[in-house]
């Protein structure tokens, strides 16, 4: 057994972890960012094609949904088994989290793409978004077997303690999109089908390198022929655990949803697309405390198979400071330097006027969703499925989605829809946290 997470000092176990993981994040976030970027700057095209890349959005969520509702599912209960020596048990859920992906993937795009048309003009596209919505997921969506694969699969790496191989599986395909976008985009025009087809070639790459690390020697549990089949009981054990990944994506694709119908109504396209951009600056800013809570789960989970509870409690305590000094910073960089922050993708001087007020206030007390990252993390580190579920339904579908649509019609306009996610990120985050701390980490407490 390498990478034993019971030893040394918590803290360090984290950091070692979530350091490579926000560094595998950041990469992976740049194939949809720089997109966005390239996509913003097209000479002719305004904001039109950012708007169009914000309505394909929804799609892609759903299927990262699906992605999370096995990988965040198999990973937590691997890292358990690994914690209490049951290499066998591991290597099972690693072998059935595969084929779960795989199978998955192949109903995804068959959905997604014969369904494209429909399902954008629900999501608030007009006749001008659409032509770019519509060109860019044409091609996108033949990614699905391999973006669902690396990503879904990726967990297992770094659960076994190699956080450096895994962040090589995305610095891979993200180098590689960062240098096929300028080509395809703009030497060969091909806009924002340029665009899917980087990201394409780019999952493909990362997709092998996943396969080949976890078929190879170097991994110490792997994915074998025999693991292959599906078993039906471990299966609902990945699909009850993974539910809370997969309805935080599922819900993400609900507000996304609901934000745009909303936008097209009371501010049209330009404002989609202004939401397109207020969620890239989203990604960005909460990609280091998602790194560092995705970072504890391993350790937090395999300490807890171990039975060294007082190391769990250590790495929750560890875990929180760091979120809420983290996005303390982040909301100062917010107020400090809105202009900046929009500017990185789009040169459209209408949508920059509207969208620094509506940044503020999208980011309004950003600090409280550090309470519902280590909340979440934590009961989805230690198998507390029932409870990750509910505060990933609580914030997003239970809040966010109803404000989304009550405010505006209460004569706060567009500015309803930026006031809900301020106001979801306090109740929720603090219910959730509140709930670990009385229901968990208490308890841990007293072992």
């Amino acid at each position: 057994m390498t990478n034993d997470f019971s030893k040394g000092k918590i803290w360090r176990n984290i950091i070692s972890q979530a350091i490579p993981l926000m560094l595998a994040q950041l990469v992976l976030l740049l194939y949809n960012v720089v997109d966005r970027i390239y996509i913003g700057h097209l000479p002719g095209a305004d904001s039109m094609a950012l708007t169009g890349i914000g309505l394909a959005f929804p799609l892609t969520t759903l299927i990262a949904a699906f992605t999370y509702l096995f990988g965040t599912g198999g990973t937590p209960l691997f890292s358990i088994a690994r914690g209490a020596g049951e290499e066998e048990r591991a290597e099972l859920i690693l072998g059935n989290t595969c084929s779960l992906l795989l199978g998955c993937s192949a109903l995804m795009f068959l959905f997604c793409y014969l369904f494209r048309r429909p399902v954008l003009y629900l999501f608030g596209a007009s006749d001008a978004s659409y032509v770019y919505a519509d060109a860019y997921l044409r091609i996108y969506l033949f990614g699905t077997p391999f973006v669902m694969l690396s990503t879904g699969l990726n967990g297992f790496i770094n659960a076994q303690g190699f956080p450096k191989m895994g962040m090589m599986t995305t610095l891979i395909g993200a180098v590689l999109n960062l240098i096929l976008d300028p080509v395809f985009i703009f030497v060969m025009d091909m806009g924002v089908r340029g665009a899917a087809l980087a990201t394409i070639l780019s999952q493909i790459v990362s997709s092998i390198w996943v396969l080949n690390f976890l078929t190879g020697r170097k991994a110490g549990l792997r994915i074998k022929k025999q693991h292959l089949r599906a078993d039906w009981k471990l299966t609902r054990e990945i699909v009850s655990l993974g539910m809370s990944g997969f309805i935080m994506q599922g819900t993400n694709c609900l507000v996304q949803v609901v934000c745009n119908a909303t936008l097209k109504i009371y501010g049209g396209d330009l404002y989609v697309g202004i939401m397109t951009v207020l969620n890239s600056v989203r990604e960005i800013l909460s990609l280091p405390v998602s790194g560092l809570t995705s970072g504890s789960q391993p350790v937090l989970g395999y300490n807890y198979g171990a039975k060294r509870y007082d190391r769990v409690c250590q790495g929750i305590r560890f875990t929180a400071c760091m979120g809420i000094l983290y996005t303390l910073l982040a909301w100062g960089a917010v107020i400090q330097c809105p202009h900046f922050l929009l500017s990185i993708f789009t040169e459209d001087a209408a949508m920059l006027e509207a969208g620094i007020s509506a940044l503020k206030l999208y980011f309004l007390g950003f600090f409280f969703m550090a309470f519902q990252f280590t909340g979440q993390s934590a009961f989805t580190a230690l198998g507390y499925s029932r409870h990750a579920v509910f505060f990933s339904l609580l914030r997003k579908a239970v809040i966010v989605a109803p404000l989304t649509i009550m405010l505006p019609q209460t004569g706060l306009g567009v500015d309803g829809v930026f006031w809900a996610e301020p106001i979801s990120n306090c109740i929720g985050g603090l219910a959730c946290f509140i709930t670990m701390y009385f229901t968990l980490y208490r308890k841990l407490k007293t072992r």
